[in-house]
């Protein structure tokens, strides 16, 4: 997708929105059996139906006085031990392989609850009693179109993420990262800002999101991070929300530049790349997934092997979006798709045909 064309869409129309209520599917035995091979699956020792079970809450405010959609829970003392022992330990799970010889300085600072949005998380603060420093990591209810998000990150993105399902719960560490409607409202325009090397990361995701068909990416679902270097700063885009994988049907909602939400993003990057070096950061991220895609080869092949046998989405959506797939890349590949885990197959194989036949080429003078 150029950006040199662009038609943003910044009129509020009802049908380039992504579904206000995404149903939670539940993990087949399929899927659970991929998640105990690759060590995903671990006993852990609270859940989050645990959690829910909390006294009262407060709403969170921003230091301007704004709601932030998050509440902070107190629970009853007869189930706080059980259960601030039990996040300590998962904590130690995320970080340490659960190695717990180093719980004994660790507490839970501070556990909160986001009603807002599908998967209702819960935020927790870990910090160390010497030092005073904190981390935090999420609890969620496992859903199947979450979990195939996060591991397509893992195998397919430059970042790698850290996740551990028990049953219908999932645990995701904390990305680390500057919000990116935050980035937008307050540093996108501070004379530091390099706006070019912005604007390839920028088209970078927006490619990177296309290709493994990762939804709803608004400015407030991914972070920017930031990173200096020789004489200037790095920028790197990280999805930090992954419900949206493969569900929706509108081909334009798997493309960031799309939503009026970063039309700002798009407009620094068209006004700072021409046509040839968006269409060679374009080719750049599309061979680096195939790298990935090559070195992770037997991995991927299983992850979709059970995502094309699962339900993730419904059948009107799967049909549009093989039908527009289809019409954008002028081929009729998708066709015989019937759910969205042969879309997500059949699409990695037709944007990364160039560059698959180009590696192969190379594995195989390498052997000769």
């Amino acid at each position: 997708m150029l950006f040199i064309n662009n038609h943003n869409d910044r009129e509020s129309k009802e049908g380039d929105k992504p579904s206000r209520k995404k149903p939670m599917y539940p993990v087949s035995e399929g899927l659970r059996n991929y998640l105990k091979l690759h060590g995903r699956e671990v006993k852990l020792p609270v859940t989050y139906n645990n959690l829910l079970n909390y006294t009262w809450s407060v709403p969170i405010q921003d230091k301007y006085g704004k709601d932030t959609l998050w509440e902070k829970l107190s629970y009853d003392s007869r189930d706080w031990n059980y259960i601030r022992e039990g996040l300590v330990k998962i904590y130690a799970i995320l970080k340490t392989e659960g190695d717990f010889s180093f719980v004994s300085h660790l507490d839970v600072a501070r556990i909160d609850y986001c009603t807002f949005g599908n998967s209702h998380p819960f935020r927790i603060r870990i910090v160390n009693k010497f030092n005073d420093n904190y981390d935090h990591y999420y609890i969620k209810i496992a859903d199947a179109s979450r979990i195939y998000g996060l591991e397509l990150e893992h195998i397919l993105s430059p970042n790698r993420i850290t996740f551990f399902t028990d049953e219908n719960t999932l645990v995701e560490e904390h990305i680390p990262g500057i919000p990116g409607d935050i980035f937008m409202q307050q540093m996108m325009n501070n004379p530091e800002t390099n706006k070019i090397r912005f604007a390839k990361e920028f088209v970078k995701f927006n490619e990177r999101c296309f290709v493994r068909l990762l939804g709803d990416m608004r400015s407030y679902n991914f972070v920017v991070g930031i990173t200096p270097d020789i004489e200037d700063y790095q920028y790197r885009l990280r999805s930090i929300d992954f419900d949206q994988q493969s569900y929706e049907g509108r081909r334009n909602l798997y493309l960031p530049q799309f939503f009026k939400e970063n039309f700002p993003f798009v407009e620094v990057a068209l006004s700072h790349l021409n046509r040839e070096s968006i269409e060679q950061y374009q080719a750049e991220e599309r061979t680096m997934i195939t790298f990935r895609l090559a070195t992770a080869r037997y991995r991927i092949k299983d992850l979709l092997d059970n995502m094309t046998v699962d339900v993730i989405s419904t059948p009107d959506k799967i049909n549009q979006l093989k039908k527009e797939l289809g019409e954008y890349l002028k081929t009729n590949a998708y066709e015989k798709c019937h759910s969205m885990g042969e879309i997500v197959k059949t699409h990695l194989k037709q944007t990364l045909r160039k560059n698959l036949l180009l590696v192969q080429k190379n594995l195989g003078k390498a052997k000769r």
